[in-house]
């Protein structure tokens, strides 16, 4: 994909309406609730554009399947989701959709459009106890080195090619912060240069339902962060650019599909872990820092989980990370 694609990630700063024209496809009573679903996702929850792109997306489906949604009934919504599971949708991705049936009923229940809300006796499948995939720290070292490998060879050609030298010092700042903050991608994506404060070490991070958090970085990451301001950004800025931290290379905010780009690619060239995209970063932080000691709460603070549960995954993988070098080590494992 190209970079030229920039577009702005968080709900905050966009100038499209979550609500847009709703599909052809459906009746005009669907449409139009449709929309006005959309409208109360943003403006009354909260929710990020890309959120309820997903919630509108799925809902729209399920009109499809019924034939409406004035006519939605709980048959309905098994037959749609049953559907679904004998196309191999997975159980992560089956939960969503359940989850987007469930706050379109429920809304439109207590706005009058349904009599009753059929998908309040839904069941929602057993998820999987799936282990996110996490670098070792020595992969997050080769990683690191290997950025500022690339750094290094670009200096050299900084004149003839600043654009590239502009890129190679914003692909190891946003690595180094993504593993240094355990941060989501669309959270970095809408980071402003106000977002940043320097000294303290700090990041103002605006996560979901428009949650704001402080999270701090270790020195790494503000020493990458420093040189992409100072020498890389400016390289890359325009009248395009506002306030935005991290630029695309046609000066606009960067789009998160860029910063995944760069993150798949760092990874594929280290040949030695499975591990891809911002989430492994993430996955990554977080595993670190309960193997190092921290507190399961104050990690959950800082991913900025809703749930404790949702942290309690990295605990399992910690635990099983403990077992691997046991039954390896251990003379009598």
């Amino acid at each position: 994909m190209s970079e030229g694609a920039d577009t702005r990630q968080s709900g905050s700063g966009s100038g499209s309406h979550p609500a847009a024209e709703a599909s052809l496809t459906l009746d005009a009573q669907s449409a139009a609730l449709l929309d006005e679903f959309g409208a109360y996702l943003h403006y009354e929850r909260g929710l990020s554009e890309h959120t309820c792109r997903g919630y509108r997306s799925d809902v729209e489906q399920l009109a499809q399947h019924a034939g409406g949604l004035l006519s939605l009934d709980l048959s309905k919504l098994r037959e749609w989701l049953a559907g679904l599971h004998g196309k191999g949708l997975n159980r992560a991705t089956l939960n969503r959709k359940t989850a987007s049936a469930r706050a379109f009923t429920s809304w439109a229940h207590a706005r009058g459009h349904l009599a009753e809300d059929p998908s309040v006796r839904l069941r929602t499948a057993k998820r999987s106890a799936h282990l996110p995939e996490v670098l070792q720290k020595s992969h997050v070292q080769e990683l690191t080195d290997q950025l500022q490998n690339q750094i290094n060879e670009a200096q050299h050609l900084a004149q003839e090619n600043p654009q590239a030298w502009a890129v190679a010092l914003r692909d190891a700042a946003l690595v180094e912060l993504l593993y240094a903050t355990g941060i989501r991608v669309s959270e970095l994506a809408g980071l402003d240069l106000t977002s940043v404060q320097p000294r303290a070490r700090l990041l103002k991070v605006l996560g979901k339902g428009n949650k704001e958090r402080m999270v701090p970085f270790g020195r790494p990451a503000e020493a990458a962060l420093e040189k992409w301001v100072q020498q890389g950004r400016p390289l890359l800025s325009t009248a395009a650019s506002g306030q935005a931290l991290f630029l695309g290379v046609r000066g606009k905010r960067i789009d998160v599909r860029v910063v995944r780009k760069a993150v798949d690619d760092s990874l594929e060239q280290l040949g030695t872990t499975s591990a891809r995209g911002p989430h492994a970063l993430r996955h990554s932080a977080a595993t670190h820092l309960l193997d190092g000691g921290a507190d399961l709460r104050a990690v959950q603070e800082l991913l900025g989980h809703s749930s404790l549960s949702t942290t309690q995954i990295y605990t399992h993988v910690s635990a099983e990370r403990l077992k691997q070098a046991y039954v390896q080590a251990h003379p009598r494992a």
